[in-house]
């Protein structure tokens, strides 16, 4: 591989830092992410030079601009670490989850309120199957009986004395 200019390698490296710059301040073009693969699409450089490289002879050596992608993971840790979200799908990811944890919540309450309701319910269908029953034994038990006196009903014309005027 040929070996590039200490000039292209400036203009490269100015190019590193203004896409690290867009990006942790949050403009990241359409699909990308704040990672390496995004730095080196932005800057125009191959992603290569962020990785060490190995010489023949097996030992490694730090890639041309490793020095920048050190620099782009710890300034992009220190605003994860502040709190601050540099890329919008994070949060929207920790929008989500705590959305979806106040859903679970609110299922949970509503579940144990319909349980209740449900308990509610079958308490007061019983009560009113049991007062049916003792009105309808109540009901029988008068019509035998031979010596209750029927009063007259809210429609009827007799005086308070029994007698019709």
């Amino acid at each position: 591989m040929a070996r590039i200019s200490d000039e292209t390698r400036a203009r490269n490296e100015q190019a590193i830092r203004a896409a690290m710059d867009r990006l942790l301040r949050g403009d990241l073009p359409p699909g990308g992410k704040t990672d390496l693969k995004t730095l080196a699409a932005e800057a125009g450089v191959t992603r290569t030079g962020f990785y060490p490289k190995k010489n023949r002879d097996g030992t490694t050596r730090p890639g041309p601009y490793q020095h920048l992608a050190e620099e782009f993971e710890r300034r992009l840790a220190v605003l994860r670490d502040a709190g601050d979200i540099v890329d919008p799908r994070e949060g929207q990811i920790a929008r989500l989850k705590a959305e979806n944890a106040n859903l679970r919540e609110r299922v949970v309450r509503r579940d144990n309120r319909i349980a209740e309701l449900v308990e509610f319910q079958t308490l007061a269908l019983s009560r009113l199957v049991a007062q049916h029953a003792e009105i309808t034994r109540l009901r029988k038990q008068a019509a035998a009986t031979t010596n209750v006196r029927r009063l007259p009903g809210p429609g009827s014309r007799t005086a308070a004395g029994g007698t019709s005027n």
